[in-house]
């Protein structure tokens, strides 16, 4: 290297030559700035010009300029040649940070077992909790949206208003889909496409008769008979729905009355294969013949219509006699249409049909057929969320879990901070920058969140099958799913990023002088932000808690407090084939029969009154309406009531109780012709006094009221109870026959049945269902809820209990000497124990206080949906947060005990 800084010579020469003519060469100066490298240019170049001017006043600008040149040239030395950029070099040292940052990581987590392995279930539950509400969600969400046409397939609701009340449905007026006068319901959906723009395709979709759902009806081919669930629908359903037509033409599958469309499963219990099954008869109800035109493959779970055949439903009109209750109607629009225009004129095509008299208004509307399944409600006549709530509640449970894991590591790490911190200090002394820090605690917080997800991917599919058992869905391992293999690494990011952020962020601002002095303290701001975070996680847990709690009573309540009559021991079977022409004789024979006490008769089973015939009007779906119900002293009343007939022993059967008059008697032979009961609503809603011998007429007949029925609920308890009329018809040829049986003799009772009914009916099968058991599935959903969120619940308050686990292992490391000098000075383990848990119990107290009012809100806003529902009394709010203080108590009593029995000379020993 050139010397620099020498002393200046007294030259005694010529004038120094003008600025211009002392600059070196700029070829040679170019010469080094291409040739040396970037390192040691500046230096270098530096030197020369210093050596240059140095020459210049010695021996003159010629001589400085040959040096100069020989002294450019004489550096072209290995050491000060530039080297070759390697596109390799930056990305190996980026991988060799890699390496170390993954290596210190790797041995940490080595080192701390414990809380590494504290850290990994943490957030290997939260993030399993997230795995199975994902996959619970896009299995919700999946359900109607597999059609091909669900952008442009919508379904039409209609929305009655009348008598101050507004109801709405996805059913359709009968008056807009039927005339009467011929009953051709297809001729109205042709009219329909040719008067309403936009409309392309029509559908209609309808369950079995007499009740809302359906029921099994029964089929047979040669020997083989077997009762199947099915539906009924129109010629356009296959080309409109993606239901794979697998044998037969999708276009003609229900062309005519003749025709029927089965399952896959239902051709091969009958023809062994789908091909086989095509133009073949089955016999439907021993009493009809019908060509299968088509076979199709089973219905996926992701359908909300489950059905294992299909008739033409101007079958189920002209030769059954008999239209359905329930229809839904589908419209397929042209992509240019639009849906609030088509509903502008199907409601002006609905006015030209209907009663301007009419004291009731129906309007229409339409829906994206892929979102009745998730709204399902109506609010003021228009879908409301209803499925779709329990979305939402669910998809803030998982992000509550997943911040609760969260909050659970950061407390840990922070528990561990005081170690960490002199390797921060150490670190930062040998040129660590906070950005390094940063980086390093991120990798070992994402390192443990891969951890966790190995561990949670393990779970999900080891729980998969528990999981759908517990939520009664069919869901299948998500391994095949592109998206599934992008949650993951997303999950696992967005989880180490969060859960490493705090440790991150604050032990890499930590000062390395104070550190390596002994003098750290952690700032008050630091301490409460630690128990801010423990208040947050243990508010979630808490609000989880109380709604586990609000949940759970009120399902146990809807299924288990009083109706109104008593389904215990209660059974009933469809009347089909003989069974009504043979009742009497069924009724007389089974009455002597062991274990049968009490047989009657019914349009309907009592949780599903509300659908019968109409002599008058045909059918209606909640009520028989304003004409053809009158009673004295009406006047301008509107009731939409939920009529009934039954057998002379109904009200004993069920147990009911009588007002005011009195029940259905044999003694009184005008008891079958002209009397009628109704209940206390209907007496409340129609407005009449004394109603025990008025007159009243429907169906075509006029009779008396001979006695009012003390409430009972005909349908679940999200609806209020119905104005209900009941008459004595003992020779329909649709309903349930009714059997009590005697109590601890079900299995005695039911074989009775059963030999007596394969007497009777030999060419149906012996079916029934258990009234409580049916009863119970109107709440399946809120089962099905209650289940999972006493999972979650459990999950959430067994995370929060590690994080407070990592809050009082901090603590206790925090005041490990004062514990030992209280303890030489006489304290005793209780002193210690309860000097350490009583500022978490505050935590917990100032938690309970922030969750109560949150969940209080939101699940009064739950409880909304049910007519009937709990109160949101005191005691609610008392047992969660007592549980949630227990817990908490018992984690940190447990710390806290362990850190009171150490030794105190070992605690003391650094002193």
């Amino acid at each position: 290297m050139i010397a620099r800084n020498r002393q200046q010579p007294v030259v005694n020469g010529p004038a120094a030559p003008s600025r211009t003519t002392l600059s070196p060469p700029g070829w040679a100066t170019r010469l080094l700035r291409w040739y040396c490298a970037p390192h040691l240019l500046e230096e270098v170049q530096g030197d020369l010009q210093e050596e240059f001017e140095f020459q210049v006043r010695l021996a003159g600008v010629a001589k400085a300029r040959r040096d100069y040149i020989r002294n450019v040239i004489g550096f072209i030395k290995p050491f000060a040649l530039k080297r070759k950029k390697s596109p390799y070099t930056t990305n190996i040292f980026r991988m060799n940070m890699f390496n170390h940052y993954a290596t210190v990581a790797i041995r940490q987590v080595i080192r701390q077992k414990t809380f590494s392995a504290i850290n990994v279930i943490g957030l290997a539950l939260g993030m399993t909790c997230c795995l199975f509400i994902y996959l619970w969600v896009r299995d919700e969400k999946s359900v109607d949206n597999f059609h091909a046409n669900k952008k442009n397939l919508y379904i039409l609701y209609q929305t009655v208003a009348g008598n101050g009340q507004v109801n709405s449905s996805y059913s359709t007026p009968f008056n807009m889909i039927f005339n009467f006068s011929d009953q051709k319901a297809t001729s109205t959906f042709e009219e329909i496409k040719r008067v309403v723009p936009g409309v392309l395709q029509t559908s209609a979709y309808m369950t079995g008769y007499e009740l809302p759902w359906g029921h099994p009806e029964t089929f047979q081919v040669g020997e083989k008979v077997q009762k199947f669930n099915g539906s009924r629908a129109s010629s356009d359903f296959f080309t409109m729905f993606s239901y794979p037509v697998i044998a037969g033409d999708a276009a003609t599958a229900l062309h005519d009355i003749s025709s029927i469309a089965i399952s896959r499963t239902m051709a091969e219990f009958f023809f062994r294969t789908p091909q086989e099954a095509i133009g073949k008869n089955v016999r439907f109800e021993n009493r009809l013949d019908f060509v299968v035109n088509a076979v199709y493959e089973n219905p996926t779970p992701q359908s909300s219509w489950q059905f294992e055949f299909l008739l033409n439903w101007d079958a189920q009109i002209t030769q059954m006699n008999l239209p359905s209750h329930l229809i839904f109607t589908t419209f397929l629009l042209d992509e240019s249409a639009d849906p609030r225009q088509v509903e502008e004129n199907l409601n002006r095509y609905l006015t030209s049909r209907s009663d301007p008299k009419s004291p009731e208004k129906v309007t229409l509307g339409l829906r994206l057929f892929g979102d009745q399944y998730l709204y399902s409600s109506f609010v003021y006549g228009k879908p409301a969320a209803g499925r779709m709530v329990y979305i939402r509640i669910f998809t803030g449970v998982a992000v509550f879990i997943l911040i609760i894991a969260c909050i659970n590591f950061m407390n840990l790490a922070t528990a561990r901070s005081m170690k960490r911190a002199k390797e921060v200090g150490v670190r930062k002394v040998v040129g660590s920058s906070r950005r390094t820090l940063i980086t390093q605690f991120f990798g070992e917080s994402i390192l443990l969140s891969f951890l966790a997800l190995v561990v949670s991917a393990i779970l999900m599919q080891l729980l998969l099958p528990s999981f759908n058992i517990l939520t009664g869905k069919h869901i299948t391992s998500p391994l095949t799913l592109p998206e599934y293999w992008i949650v993951l690494p997303a999950l696992m990011l967005i989880t180490g990023l969060i859960a490493g952020s705090y440790p991150a962020l604050y032990l890499s601002s930590l000062k390395p002088v104070s550190i390596l002095k002994g003098t750290l303290r952690f700032t008050s701001g630091a301490t409460w932000f630690r128990k801010g975070l423990v208040c947050f996680q243990f508010s979630l847990s808490i609000i989880l808690l109380i709604a586990t709690i609000v949940i759970f009573s009120q399902t146990h309540f809807v299924r288990h407090t009083s109706l109104g009559y008593d389904r215990d021991d209660v059974i009933y079977l469809q009347i089909e084939g003989e069974l009504n022409t043979k009742y009497s004789y069924l009724k007389e024979r089974a009455l002597k029969m062991p274990g049968i006490a009490m047989v009657d008769r019914s349009t309907e089973a009592p949780h599903a009154m509300g659908f019968v015939v109409d002599e008058k009007d045909g059918f209606s779906e909640t009520n028989t309406g304003d004409d053809a119900i009158q009673w004295e002293g009406k006047g301008n009343t509107s009731v939409g009531f939920k009529p009934a007939s039954v057998g002379f022993d109904f009200i004993d059967i069920l147990k009911l109780k009588v007002v005011e008059g009195r029940g259905f008697s044999r003694a009184f032979a005008t008891d079958s012709a002209d009397a009628f009961m109704i209940n206390e609503e209907a007496v409340r809603q129609m407005g009449i006094k004394d109603p025990v011998g008025k007159w009243i007429s429907a169906w075509q007949k006029k009779g008396h009221i001979i006695g009012v029925l003390k409430d009972y609920h005909v349908s679940s308890l999200r609806e209020p109870i119905k104005p209900l009329i009941v008459d004595v018809k003992e020779y329909e040829y649709f309903g349930v026959i009714m059997v009590r049986l005697e109590p601890g003799k079900t299995t005695e009772g039911l074989a009775s049945l059963e030999s007596l009914c394969r007497e009777i009916n030999p060419n149906y099968p012996f079916v029934f269902q258990f009234m409580d058991q049916e009863y119970d599935k109107l709440y399946r959903s809120e089962q099905v809820i209650t289940r999972i969120t006493n999972t979650f619940a459990a999950l959430g308050i067994l995370i929060s209990c590690l994080g407070l686990l990592g809050l009082a292992m901090f603590t206790a490391e925090q005041r490990t000497r004062e514990i030992g000098i209280r303890k030489v000075l006489g304290a005793t383990v209780g002193n210690i124990v309860n000097l350490l848990s009583k500022e978490f119990a505050v935590l917990v107290v100032i938690s309970f206080l922030i969750a109560a009012p949150v969940a209080g809100y939101f699940m009064n806003r739950w409880l909304q949906g049910f007519a009937y529902r709990i109160d949101l009394s005191w005691w609610i709010f008392a047992t969660a947060g007592m549980m949630a203080l227990a817990l908490a108590w018992l984690v940190i009593a447990t710390q806290a005990f362990q850190s009171a029995v150490v030794n105190p000379a070992k605690s003391l020993r650094s002193e």
